[in-house]
């Protein structure tokens, strides 16, 4: 299945044969490729060119994909999976909790990531839920403003990951609802991912608008369960 419209995937990867193949099969599934050799080169083509996807390499010469992943998250919330040979837990936290949207180790194939690669592109780029219209989301100190893609706490905007975004609205669109993790997992990370993904952005999301993380009140633990969020919704 190709993707409906061009998309341009920026492949971050110092092993020339993994970078060409990776670009084969992207090409194949109907996207554009940018290719960078090293960290310094894939900021660099971050800046020149509109890229709606990075796949990224961990061990690169100069400064590792980690390095790489804090300087685009500064710069901008593009999804960005890592790609790596380190498949340890540490490894996947390390990378999930800088803000990379998925982690595939390589002994994953071509395919694999292909798909991965298309599921979080077409995660970034869904439209508004059917039947709603945007608009805006309050619940009082937290407010989500759809349409804008921005997000206010205590009057303050915070930046927010586009998978990060997608996942505070859902929970913001259901409160005092139990949502399982098997649901949440299934529904933002489907048949490929990582089951620490889910743990790792409710605990990002959590840093972000919570007044004591570690003590959670708008995003709380259902222990066995799920998650539950709490919120006044004035509109």
């Amino acid at each position: 299945m190709r993707v409906l419209e061009e998309t341009t995937v920026l492949v971050a990867d110092d092993d020339d044969d993994i970078a060409r193949l990776m670009r084969d099969y992207l090409e194949a599934d109907g996207h554009s490729v940018l290719m960078a050799g090293d960290g310094p080169e894939a900021v660099a083509a971050l800046e020149e060119h509109a890229v709606d996807c990075v796949l990224l390499d961990v061990m690169m010469p100069g400064a590792s994909g980690f390095d790489v992943l804090r300087e685009i998250r500064a710069r901008t919330d593009v999804p960005v999976l890592m790609l790596s040979a380190l498949g340890d837990d540490s490894s996947k936290l390390r990378g999930l909790g800088l803000g990379a949207d998925d982690y595939i180790v390589k002994s994953a194939s071509p395919a694999e990531v292909v798909a991965r690669v298309r599921a979080v592109l077409r995660r970034a780029g869904s439209g508004p839920v059917p039947g709603d219209s945007g608009g805006v989301i309050d619940h009082g100190r937290l407010v989500i403003d759809v349409g804008a893609h921005e997000v206010r706490v205590d009057g303050r905007v915070v930046p927010f990951t586009a998978r990060e975004f997608e996942l505070l609205e859902h929970f913001a669109r259901h409160p005092r609802q139990i949502l399982t993790r098997d649901q949440l997992f299934d529904r933002f990370w489907g048949e490929f991912g990582d089951r620490h993904s889910l743990t790792v952005h409710v605990s990002r999301l959590r840093e972000k608008i919570e007044q004591d993380p570690a003590n959670p009140r708008t995003i709380v633990t259902v222990r066995g369960v799920g998650y539950r969020f709490e919120g006044d919704r004035t509109r």
